[in-house]
This record gives C-alpha cells, structure tokens and sequence, in this order.
C-alpha cells in the first residue's frame, strides 16, 4: 500500500500558496485492507474512506469510464492494480494530475509542473470532454488564477466548445451548476468565469440572457465602455476588488438583464430596462436553484438600481417607497446590499472605477432617518391596525422630508 498527497493541495503548495483541503490516494489496496486499518467507507459510488484519526479523505486509486450523460455518467474501478498515473490521467487539468509521497517526493507525468511554470490551464487527455462539468471548472480556476497570469490553453479552450455545442451541459443539475458558478464568483477574478465561458460557447448555453448582453450599446454619455455585457463584467470586477459577498455579485451580474431585450431601434437607450429584465432575472435565479437570498437582491437591484443612482433626486415619497419595498426596519442587511450592489455599477465603468458615489451615504442616511420614526407615540394616540400602518407612513414621510431639507 502506497499513500500519497494528489491535486490541489499539490498544486497550491508548488504555487506557494495555502494549502488548506488535501486528498489522498491510497495504491495498491483493498477495501478489506482499508477497513482492517481502521478507514471508514463514504460513499456508495465508489470507495472512499475516511481516516481513523485525522477524518480526510483517502480514495482507492480508480480508472473510470464514460457510461452516460452528464457529471454522473461514468463507471469506476478501483483496484490494487491500477497505478497512480492511471488515477492520474483521469484528472481535469495537467496542474491537477500530480502527486507527491510524504518525502515531497514529485509525480508528474503529465508534466503539470511545466504548466504551473507556464501559466497554463492544460487538458490532461482527451477523455477531458467526456466531463461537461468540467467547462465549469476550468472557467473557475481560470478566475482563481487570472490575477498570477494563468490563462486556458487553446486546444483546451476547443474541446470546451466542443462540450458546450454537444448538448451536455444542459445533463448538468441545477445544484452542481450553482456550486461551481457560487464558488466561482467568489473568486478574486469573477469576471474571467464569465469571460471564459463565453469564449467556449457555454455562457449562451447556461445564461443567454447574459450572453445577450454582449454587443448591445448604452449612452456613451454615461457609458464610456458603451458595450453592456463588458459593462456587466466591470461591475463583477469591481464587486470581487470591494469584497462583496455571493448575494451581492450574483445581483451585480444580473442587474442589467432587461438591455438584452430593448429592440434595436430604441439602442442605446433602454427606456424601462429595470422592469423587462424582471422576469430575466426570476427565470435565471430559478433555473440554478440560487438561495432565497440571492434572488432577492438580484429582483430587487434589477428593479431599483437606477432609484440608486438618482437617489440624491428622488421625491420623500418615491425614497419611503424604495425604502418600503426593502423593509429596511426588518432587514437592514438587505439594504446595505442594495446600496453595495448600485456602487458597483456605478465604478464599473470604463475611467469610473474610483468615483465617489454620495448616493450611498445620502441612502443610508434616508434609512436611518425613517426606521428613528418611533411608533409608541401613535400607539399612545389610539392608532391600531391598518390606521397605524398609514399614520407610521405619513410620520416616515415627514421624517424623509425634513432630511431632504437638511442633507
């Protein structure tokens, strides 16, 4: 029995990076020797093991064959015959396919060091695109690894789009979709994600309301970028650079979905764009199964972003509304979100990105102003029911003028 240290943790270790989740493969071993070592068994597909004191992961190593479609369409076989380059080979990407015993000792045949030099993402054989949740994937350390200069290699680029124009992807479940595109823009360089699914055709198979983006104009006026899918990954960029959480760069990424259905005659104007991309955004959020959250903020930013930017503008009512329609006296957060999302939108744009934008504290202002409305004073006047939620209302109301005034 032979142990040894695969994958990322090799990888992130050669990059000088953290290591922080190792896998382990385990030559030349039975299940029986395994568990009379004490493992436990995970999994029915095929045989993993945790360890009997530190609780990681051990798996036997396994060939695997395509046997139908999707993620989940293989077979696997493990046995104490099958080699390490044999467990190797069926990794994604040549940085991925190395291993090392406990004396650091490199196993590379692959030559994924080479790449990691390079700065390459590179297929490890063609068996590659027997995997479409792999297109995912490779989108995503290509964002994780922009920022060292990483880039994918072209004839991996091209199987991509061989995956993306086979009709595979669409095998892919909601759930494992949205845990590579989560994770994905939780990277320092959600951007690239996008930008690299859209190199490979995957982008118009799993979001072509996003992918519709692309070559639409805006008013060059407030657009020096004009295009609006390049517009869209800017407030992505913007988003990961101010270390905004998943709720607010999922919004960010949706936020102008409504401009890829403003007919050409009206470009670039997209006059009402906030209510069209609505059902955009609903159908989106829906089709990857996106937390509650997440679909809120996104409806929400999509509805009210422009409300954003000319809060400083906005009627008493039209703010209370705003106001309103985000429960700030309940959920703050969601709030403070909103206002995070519309910054982002306003500094991604070409020459913008360090804008001061006063609307947010003008925002945060309002809110602060309408939730100090205390409503003891209209219990104690004989207000209840529906007549204390209107006479709250009109207090609110007061309240936002007198700060108009004073701001």
């Amino acid at each position: 029995m032979q142990i040894f240290k695969v994958g990322g943790a090799v990888r992130d270790r050669l990059l000088g990076k953290p290591v922080t989740d190792i896998d382990w493969v385990v030559v030349g071993a039975t299940t029986d020797e395994m568990l009379a070592q004490g493992y436990r068994p995970v999994g029915a597909d095929f045989p993993v093991f945790l360890h009997p004191k530190s609780g990681e992961e051990y798996a036997l190593a396994r060939t695997e064959r395509k046997s139908g479609r999707g993620y989940g369409g293989f077979t696997f076989h493990a046995s104490p015959e099958v080699t390490l380059e044999e467990d190797l080979i069926r990794r994604d990407l040549t940085i991925n396919a190395m291993a090392e015993d406990d004396q650091h000792n490199l196993t590379d045949p692959y030559h994924g060091q080479r790449d990691l030099e390079a700065r390459i993402l590179r297929h490890v054989s063609p068996a590659f695109a027997e995997d479409p949740l792999r297109v995912l994937r490779v989108a995503r350390f290509a964002a994780r690894y922009a920022g060292l200069g990483f880039t994918v290699a072209p004839e991996t680029l091209e199987l991509m789009r061989k995956l993306s124009e086979s009709g595979e992807l669409e095998a892919l479940t909601a759930e494992r979709n949205w845990k590579e595109i989560s994770r994905a823009l939780m990277e320092d360089q959600p951007q690239v994600f996008i930008q690299v699914l859209r190199d490979c055709g995957a982008l118009k198979v799993l979001m072509p309301e996003v992918d519709a983006l692309f070559g639409v104009p805006q008013p060059e006026a407030h657009h020096p970028e004009i295009d609006t899918g390049l517009h869209t990954l800017s407030v992505l960029e913007q988003s990961a650079l101010h270390k905004q959480p998943l709720t607010v760069r999922w919004a960010c990424l949706l936020h102008d979905l409504g401009k890829g259905l403003t007919p050409q005659a009206e470009w670039p104007r997209h006059i009402a764009h906030e209510h069209t991309g609505l059902k955009l955004i609903k159908a989106v959020s829906e089709r990857f199964k996106a937390p509650k959250d997440c679909q809120e903020l996104a409806l929400l930013v999509g509805q009210y972003h422009t409300h954003g930017h000319r809060a400083l503008e906005l009627k008493a009512s039209t703010l209370l509304e705003l106001l309103q329609s985000f429960d700030v006296y309940r959920r703050p957060q969601r709030f403070e979100e909103f206002i995070a999302a519309c910054e982002m939108d306003a500094r991604g744009r070409k020459g913008l990105e360090q804008r001061n934008y006063p609307q947010a504290d003008y925002l945060r202002g309002a809110a602060k102003a309408a939730r100090e409305v205390a409503v003891q004073p209209l219990l104690e006047k004989g207000f209840k029911g529906p007549e204390l939620g209107e006479a709250l209302k009109r207090e609110r109301l007061k309240a936002l003028k007198a700060y108009k005034e004073n701001a």
